[in-house]
Parts: structure tokens; sequence; C-alpha cells
């Protein structure tokens, strides 16, 4: 997932940080991989404080690319301080490159997540990659179950949203995993 989220970070790094003039040149490629590591620690350390609601919340909607979203604005401040500090970027220019770069990075990873055509990234892998560990894995798959069940993706009604959900979507006519998946995630 890392090397995914590099090649997300250098698509929309050019107009953010090459094309930017109070960047120098020969610190935009650190710049672009401070951005991918940013994102991916961050979201790390979010799922290991307990941010699994807030991290399902991300998969719902437009909230990636919403730059009020909480774990979107943790962060941007995130990487904000990490430009000012490892590469002596003044404030207000890596807040701007920081504002530019996370909402578009994580709302391409999300987008290429929800989309059954794309398999350069699956939501399984990323949460995967993020939580590193299976009780975390286990909490942000519950908390996805349970905004899932918001949204009638229960197909059973056994009250939780698993696999036999899914298996229930496949083999019901009309509707098949792709219309279930397409509710969790708001398609």
């Amino acid at each position: 997932m890392f090397e995914q989220l590099t090649q997300l970070a250098q698509q929309f790094g050019v107009e953010s940080v090459v094309k930017n003039n109070a960047i120098p040149n020969e610190q935009n490629e650190a710049v672009i991989t401070e951005a991918s590591n940013s994102i991916f620690s961050g979201l790390q350390k979010i799922v290991s404080e307990g941010g699994a609601d807030q991290l399902a919340g991300l998969f719902q909607g437009n909230n990636a690319q919403d730059s009020s979203n909480p774990v979107v604005q943790k962060l941007t401040e995130e990487l904000t301080g990490n430009l000012g500090e490892k590469f002596g970027i003044n404030s207000e220019t890596a807040s701007g490159v920081a504002g530019s770069l996370i909402p578009q990075i994580l709302g391409s990873l999300v987008n290429k997540a929800k989309d059954p055509n794309d398999s350069s990234f699956q939501i399984s892998d990323v949460i995967a990659a993020i939580s590193g560990n299976s009780t975390q894995n286990s909490g942000v798959m519950d908390a996805i179950s349970k905004y899932g069940g918001q949204f009638g993706l229960d197909q059973n009604a056994d009250g939780k949203v698993d696999l036999g959900d899914a298996m229930s979507a496949v083999t019901k006519k009309g509707g098949g995993l792709g219309s279930l998946l397409g509710k969790l995630f708001g398609k």
C-alpha cells in the first residue's frame, strides 16, 4: 500500500510541490515522500489510538476530501508540522501544501478502494496495512460493519454486517456483491 500512496503523492504533488516556487526543487521529491509517510504513519496512529470509527467514516461519501473531516485535519496538521521541522518550510507554505495534498491523496485512495473495477487498492489491504495487528484490524472492520448496518447492508438480518451478508448479497438476484459494497461506500 505504501508504494501506491507514494504514487498518488507524486501524482498530486506536481501542482502543490513541484510547481511551488516556495519549495526548493532539490526538496521536491523528499517533500512528496514525506506526504506519503505522514499519511501512512498518521493513519496507523489513528487506528492505534482507537480511531477505527473515524477511519471507517473516511470511506463514507466524500469525507476523505473534506478538509473539515477530523482524520483529514489530523493528517494535514501532521504533514504541516513535518514539512516545517524537516525541511524548514515556512508554516504558510507548509499548510498550503498539506491542505492541498492530503485531501487529494486520501480522496483518490478511498475512491480507488471503493471502485470494484480498480484492483490497485483493496479496502482489506488498506486496513491490513495500517492496522498492523488483528485486534486493530477487527476494530476497523467492526466499525465498517456498524456503518454498514446503517446503510442496510445487513442482508440476513442478524444484526451485523459480515461474510454471511456478502454471501447473501451474491446469491440474491439483482443486487450482488457490487451493490452491497456500493451501499457501504456510498456509491
